[in-house]
């Protein structure tokens, strides 16, 4: 389903779900709309999953965004100011921390997740990236492709917010990146209260989707479809694309010990311990997409396939074997305490309990 149609199926689906008939509602933003509290929520589709400090939270369809301060036990459901789908959630500290979701919606909570509030949403991103690359044209690129930078610009105006922001990761409470469809990169240097685009920093000139951000081995890297790898280099300020030799698509990145890994369709992981120069591909032994990667407490990087299949490795990210079967497809793992994975996914957060497989 195209985004357009699933944009649709969703809001019918809220008519539905609210008991509203569509005919009679008058046409509310879900940008403008808050989350509307209910007690289905834990059980609804969670996407994205974080730790923030002991505490665990989940993002969702409908601007659902739960919290659970006994591992997943019991879970509240925090205020959020949308109502747009959300897609991904991190925390660099216990108490800040950022979402980001359908409608290129940001958003942050100063109190571990109980309270959100908007930063950004794709009508002030297209507005934002308008008015930057007219004040700041980039000095370093052709006159070719300051015309398609301009058009792709120009385009995203016309078509107001419709476009998704898939991942978010924050260095501290100041710093971070939002990544998404077409190439949407932003940064922020103050946490939040502003944002600067970085559409032409990136070595991506087909504006392929951008599906994660995420720190391994010492540097910065986005991962997104066509097998597109792309790693910061801070002397040009620019992403520079990698080679790798897949061309699927890339859900995640997550670090084993010294080594970089990038995981996505059809079970593909691939390796490398030289900062992206080469790539080893690591065997999984499962053929659906990896969609999700988080550390247990005793260092094992572990790996989450759509299938509810748990694999993990113990030799940093050189191998990886069977480690747990979670009874749904996973979105997003997290790790809930010493013996335990949190698994988030279409039926809310499930607890998985690894106390048999500990090594």
């Amino acid at each position: 389903m195209n985004h357009g149609l699933r944009t649709l199926a969703l809001l019918l689906s809220a008519f539905v779900a609210y008991g509203l008939p569509a005919a009679a509602t008058a046409f509310a933003d879900r940008l403008d709309t808050p989350a509307l509290p209910s007690p289905l929520a834990q059980r609804g589709l969670l996407n994205g999953m974080a730790r923030a400090g002991e505490r665990l939270v989940a993002v969702g369809e409908r601007g659902h965004i739960l919290w659970s301060d006994d591992l997943g036990a019991t879970w509240l459901q925090a205020h959020v100011p949308v109502s747009v789908d959300l897609t991904a959630v991190y925390f660099p500290s216990a108490l800040r921390g950022w979402a980001v979701g359908h409608d290129g919606v940001v958003l942050a909570t100063r109190d571990g997740g109980r309270h959100w509030e908007r930063q950004l949403d794709g009508r002030l991103a297209v507005q934002l990236m308008q008015t930057h690359y007219a004040a700041h044209p980039p000095p370093d690129i052709s006159p070719e492709a300051m015309a398609a930078l301009q058009a792709d610009v120009a385009r995203m105006v016309e078509e107001g917010a419709d476009k998704p922001f898939l991942d978010v990761w924050f260095e501290n409470d100041s710093t971070g990146y939002v990544v998404g469809l077409f190439n949407l990169i932003f940064r922020t240097t103050d946490g939040g209260t502003t944002w600067q685009p970085l559409f032409d920093r990136t070595d991506n000139p087909q504006r392929l989707h951008l599906y994660a951000v995420r720190p391994a081995a010492g540097g910065l890297y986005v991962a997104g479809e066509q097998g597109l790898v792309l790693k910061f280099d801070p002397a040009t300020q620019r992403f520079k694309a990698l080679s790798v030799a897949y061309r699927g698509t890339f859900f995640g990145i997550t670090a084993a010990d010294d080594a970089v890994l990038v995981y996505g369709l059809r079970g593909h992981v691939f390796r490398s311990e030289d900062g992206g120069a080469h790539w080893q591909q690591v065997p999984t032994g499962v053929s659906v997409a990896i969609t999700s990667a988080t550390q247990l407490a005793d260092g094992r990087t572990v790996l989450a396939g759509q299938d509810g299949q748990v694999l993990a490795s113990t030799d940093g990210g050189r191998s990886f074997a069977p480690l747990a079967r979670a009874a749904r497809p996973v979105s997003s793992i997290a790790r809930a305490g010493a013996t335990a994975l949190a698994v988030a996914g279409p039926r809310g957060v499930l607890s998985l309990s690894l106390a048999s497989v500990v090594k």
